[in-house]
């Protein structure tokens, strides 16, 4: 386990108090956690990129022709009509 000094504005830390508190975890868990939840989505991200470019025209569009053409269920659209 590391240790690190942060300084934050006074605002920032007192609505850190609060959170964590309502939360009922210690500051130290609500940041760990909040610095691995950046982590995860940042790397969601990277791993979304390359994986695109992966991806081939050509194979989207013949899967999207595999798709029927019909109207969807009435809870499924968009104008809600």
């Amino acid at each position: 386990m590391s240790t690190l000094s942060v300084r934050l504005p006074e605002s920032l830390h007192k609505e850190l108090k609060k959170i964590a508190k309502e939360e009922k975890v210690s500051i130290n868990q609500f940041i760990s956690s909040a610095a691995a939840e950046k982590i995860s989505a940042m790397m969601t991200v990277d791993y979304l990129k390359k994986e695109a470019k992966l991806g081939k025209r050509k194979d989207f569009e013949s899967l999207l022709n595999k798709v029927p053409d019909v109207e969807p269920e009435p809870y499924d659209r968009l104008d809600k009509s």
